[in-house]
């Protein structure tokens, strides 16, 4: 399983209701474990940034992290986007290879 990074951004009119993002937060969670049930969450953060949350996730390839992105625009998110996450040990080896 490759891992990910999601990032998401709410929409304006999302981010001022505040006392719904966990229900909108579980929402996406469970139409991802139904469209998407080999995806595995592994950690979730709010943020205090430019985005609202990241989430860490592994998934068997890009296009179920783009299934994942596009499940969380259509909960409410402004921006989501998953990136690619190479464990760093394996970067360096990549590095070395070229």
């Amino acid at each position: 399983m490759q891992t990910f990074v999601l990032m998401t951004k709410l929409a304006p009119e999302m981010s001022k209701r505040v006392k719904d993002q966990e229900k909108l937060g579980w929402v996406s969670l469970e139409q991802v474990k139904e469209n998407c049930p080999e995806v595995n969450f592994v950690s979730h953060y709010a943020l205090l940034g430019p985005y609202d949350y990241l989430d860490i996730y592994e998934a068997p390839n890009e296009e179920t992290a783009a299934k994942v992105s596009l499940i969380s625009l259509q909960s409410g998110a402004f921006l989501a986007e998953s990136w690619v996450a190479i464990p760093y040990k394996r970067f360096i080896e990549l590095a070395e290879e070229i």
